[in-house]
């Protein structure tokens, strides 16, 4: 039997994709660049900016947490394979053959990987940036193969990192790893392919995840597809948000007449949410409590939402005090079961509403307003901006966008 990394690279240079395969890179270069953009005036943007050219995009691409995300891998995929793709001069098939290696390793990895604190996004990241990179570069199977080896070393990132600087530069770092296996790998460097195979339970993962057809050629290139975020913020409050929403939608509700808050949610679809009184923006998009403010107050949380100073308000501080979570065992993912969030007013009232699916899942993908409404609110209604966009123009436009830069002292 040939070792992992030799089967993904011998699937990833044999890749044709189809139509379905296409318009899923189109999209996911559209919102992965639409999203990048929105962090222009981000202080990540320059905190990333002695970087290299891949994890810069990719840090900047990640720190709204608006990306895209492959839910049986639990990774953000397109934040990673694609600006290492435009980085290094390549196109939608390599974006496919990265994504595909991307979501087959972690699904592999599985969700006790996720679960045992590691971030799947960089860990599965850096060895399919490798691919990604490679394939612009020209390697073969082979070539492809020794680059997921070199990559291994820099496979890392941890959950604790995330409502931190640190959890969008380490996606960052995970791009640049693979860039930098792709490049050594093409002068020349050697590497056992098998260490992918000795790494894997090493991490928490099992081969035997992947399933006798996971590289059937005429498969899709990233099975299960990919999901797009409505609100910027951890994909675990986009069902407890939509939840709230649908509430709205039906009658209003004064969020200062609100005296309870309780939501009943499998305790696996909300794992990532480890801020439970967040202070900062960045803590609130990790925050099941907030979610539920933010959501009461602003209706469709947008980037303000998740601001230090509208994170601090006082109403959604207290807010925050009145929710009750009742977690229960069952299933695991972000999307197992249900969420349901019961909202108790002064007048005794008792409004509830329960949520399975959250708009732009797999199951119920994103209509065209609603991409559209995205991308305007990331400020990319300019008509024309990325109409028709190809690779090489999203190259242009996001080196334009993200020059390289020294970072001033205390700047």
């Amino acid at each position: 039997m040939p070792n992992l990394a030799e089967e993904l690279s011998a699937w990833a240079t044999a890749l044709e994709p189809s139509p379905e395969d296409l318009r899923l890179a189109e999209h996911a270069l559209k919102d992965t660049v639409a999203v990048s953009l929105a962090a222009r005036g981000h202080r990540m943007a320059r905190l990333a900016a002695e970087l290299p050219e891949a994890a810069r995009w990719a840090a900047v691409g990640h720190v709204l947490d608006f990306d895209d995300l492959h839910l049986p891998s639990t990774a953000h995929i397109s934040v990673v394979c694609v600006p290492t793709v435009l980085a290094s001069g390549g196109g939608a098939r390599e974006y496919l053959a990265a994504a595909g290696v991307m979501a087959r390793l972690g699904v592999a990895l599985g969700w006790q990987h996720y679960t045992g604190g590691w971030h799947a996004t960089c860990t599965t990241g850096a060895p399919a940036a490798a691919v990604g990179a490679g394939l612009a570069l020209g390697l073969d199977a082979d070539g492809l193969a020794r680059a997921i080896s070199l990559a291994l070393p820099a496979a890392g990132g941890v959950q604790r990192a995330f409502g931190t600087d640190t959890k969008s530069l380490q996606v960052g770092f995970a791009a640049e790893a693979g860039v930098r296996a792709a490049r050594l790998a093409a002068a020349g460097a050697g590497a056992d392919p098998s260490a992918l195979d000795a790494w894997l339970p090493l991490v928490g993962g099992d081969r035997a995840l992947l399933g006798d057809d996971a590289f059937d050629p005429k498969g899709p290139a990233v099975p299960g597809g990919l999901a797009t975020k409505i609100f910027p913020c951890c994909y675990a409050m986009q069902r407890p948000i939509g939840a709230v929403r649908a509430l709205l939608a039906e009658r209003t509700i004064d969020p200062s007449e609100v005296v309870r808050i309780l939501v009943r949610t499998p305790e696996a679809a909300v794992h990532p949410l480890i801020h439970a009184r967040p202070r900062t923006g960045l803590q609130g998009k990790f925050s099941l409590e907030y979610a539920m403010a933010a959501a009461l107050l602003d209706h469709h949380p947008g980037f303000v939402s998740y601001t230090d100073e509208h994170v601090r308000r006082t109403l959604a501080q207290h807010l925050v005090e009145l929710v009750e979570i009742v977690k229960t065992p069952e299933g695991s993912g972000l999307l197992t079961g249900e969420t349901t969030v019961e909202i108790t007013t002064a007048d005794g009232a008792v409004r509830g509403a329960t949520l399975a699916l959250p708009p732009g899942s797999p199951e119920l993908p994103a209509t065209e307003a609603e991409f559209a409404a995205k991308l305007a609110d990331c400020g990319t209604d300019v008509p024309g901006l990325l109409t028709g966009i190809d690779w090489k123009g999203a190259a242009t436009l996001m080196r334009a966008s993200f020059p390289a830069a020294r970072i001033e002292e205390n700047a």
